[in-house]
């Protein structure tokens, strides 16, 4: 099966029902079918090997994406705030290309005559004036429907591959096909080249549910659009949340009444936003989930009862599970492995692995799972003894002491229990005597005092132990998050080597 399925099941069903707004512009889920076989067409002329996306949110991702799929094509959306070398490095990757988007800086970067580049209204133009003459039926192959490139840190990216069969089946497994109100609306505002925005889209499509596409992310203009077309449902980031409270606590205008359902992902969620949302929106229910761009998105979930009960819960087991992912998805197994491999028990931190359908695990230069079909995902945390999933980081930022290894999450987890700190990160810096140290950056809440270093290291001791304690400390105005609010630690590290 092929991607373009959950497009031509919604246009078979509802062809009349809007299925996307953006800019003041209703598509109804007919109009998206029509245009997205018209993209097919332009595509298959055009005979080139990627699709891709150099551009904010907008209905033109939309067509690109199922034309693509209905093409044969992968979808390749790219991250336009990279910097023009990193850009430039990426499109001649994907060469030849159809590439949609910012024409002026695709030229300037990458002049190569076998791309096709488009800007975003001439793309939806020329997909809709070949809508008439376009194949009603597209490609069925099962092969490669996206290509993400992962963000790159010490290396170049990698280029993430999820095929047909790997999307189709977190959605099929997850999402019950019409299950939308026609009032409905989900209100995607997270970057179109996430696979969060992607699974958005076709969880949305597939469901019937109304899209509200915000091309870029700014707190008042998400209110705004929340209110003006009754948004029922919306996907934030933790950072996306901590600004939308803000503005309303500042007394911003608004009425999202109609928002009942709030799901949010991407990073860690502070305690004390996660509350005071939850005591903001008293009958909106709301999920963490958890997922990787290999994993095709979500695989794990804290759902809205375990929300609302650990929320006000005084049994501290219940109460801490706030902090935690909450369970895996039924399709998925997962387990917590230590460096050799081996199966850890519950309480114990290693490397969380995953396997399932909808687990890729393929990078388009190798393939990442083992033999027996499991993904490590380099993300390090631990399960409680009922099966709750607890991050702790990831597997990469271990602090090795003297040859100890130590989780920057168990440390930041006590900075955060003092009342001063509204904000910590700790990473390893280099130490003479142990190879490598604790530094943490601390920023201090609003209205407190900077607090006493000697007082945080006690605090640690007490808690933890004495390698955990910081060789060096910071206190900085704000820490280094990327737009989905996952914790750069490696401008952190930076800080300590200025």
């Amino acid at each position: 099966m092929n991607i373009s399925l959950i497009l031509e099941m919604a246009a078979d069903a509802a062809p009349d029902r809007v299925g996307l707004v953006c800019d003041g512009q209703r598509w109804t889920y007919g109009d998206l079918l029509s245009a997205a076989r018209g993209a097919a067409e332009a595509i298959r002329a055009a005979k080139v090997e990627h699709v891709a996306l150099l551009d904010e949110s907008s209905e033109a991702g939309a067509i690109a994406l199922f034309g693509a799929g209905l093409a044969g094509v992968p979808y390749c959306p790219l991250n336009y705030r990279l910097a023009d070398a990193d850009l430039a490095a990426l499109l001649e990757r994907i060469t030849p290309s159809v590439i949609i988007g910012d024409v002026a800086r695709v030229k300037r970067l990458c002049p190569d005559e076998r791309n096709l580049v488009l800007s975003r209204a001439d793309f939806v133009a020329a997909a809709q004036a070949a809508a008439a003459s376009a194949a009603q039926e597209g490609d069925e192959g099962e092969g490669i429907a996206i290509q993400l490139f992962t963000s790159g840190t010490t290396a170049a990216p990698k280029a993430a591959i999820l095929r047909h069969s790997n999307l189709l089946s977190y959605i099929l497994g997850t999402v019950e096909f019409g299950s939308a109100e026609e009032t409905d609306a989900a209100l995607v505002s997270v970057p179109p080249y996430h696979i969060a925005g992607i699974s958005a889209l076709l969880s949305s499509i597939y469901s019937l549910r109304r899209i509200l596409l915000l091309p870029a992310f700014e707190p008042e203009a998400w209110i705004r659009l929340a209110s003006a077309e009754g948004a029922t449902n919306a996907f934030v980031v933790p950072t996306m949340l901590q600004r939308i409270i803000n503005k309303i606590d500042e007394g911003a205008s608004h009425d999202i009444s109609t928002l009942r359902a709030i799901a949010y992902g991407g990073g860690k969620m502070p305690l004390e936003i996660i509350d005071r949302a939850l005591d903001l929106f008293p009958t909106a229910s709301f999920t963490n989930a958890y997922g990787l761009t290999e994993t095709s998105s979500t695989v794990a979930l804290l759902g809205p009862d375990e929300h609302r009960a650990a929320h006000k819960a005084t049994d501290e087991k219940v109460r801490a599970r706030l902090a935690s992912v909450g369970q895996p998805l039924p399709t998925i197994e997962l387990e917590i492995r230590d460096e050799d491999g081996k199966v850890l028990p519950a309480g114990e931190r290693g490397e969380i692995y995953v396997r399932g359908d909808q687990v890729s695990g393929e990078y388009k230069e190798r393939s990442a799972l083992t033999a027996d079909g499991w993904f490590p995902t380099r993300d390090a945390g631990w399960l409680d003894e009922e099966g709750y999933l607890f991050l702790s980081g990831r597997a990469d930022d271990v602090i090795v002491r003297g040859g100890e290894n130590m989780s920057p999450g168990e440390i930041e987890d006590v900075l955060a229990t003092h009342a001063a700190i509204a904000d910590s990160c700790a990473v390893a810096v280099p130490s003479v005597e142990w190879g490598e140290a604790v530094g943490v950056a601390i920023v201090v809440r609003p209205g407190h005092d900077t607090p006493d270093v000697a007082d945080l290291n006690a605090l640690i001791r007490g808690r933890l132990r004495s390698s955990r304690v910081p060789e060096k400390t910071l206190f900085v105005a704000e820490l280094p998050y990327n737009e989905m609010g996952k914790l750069l630690r490696r401008e952190v590290k930076k800080l300590f080597a200025d």
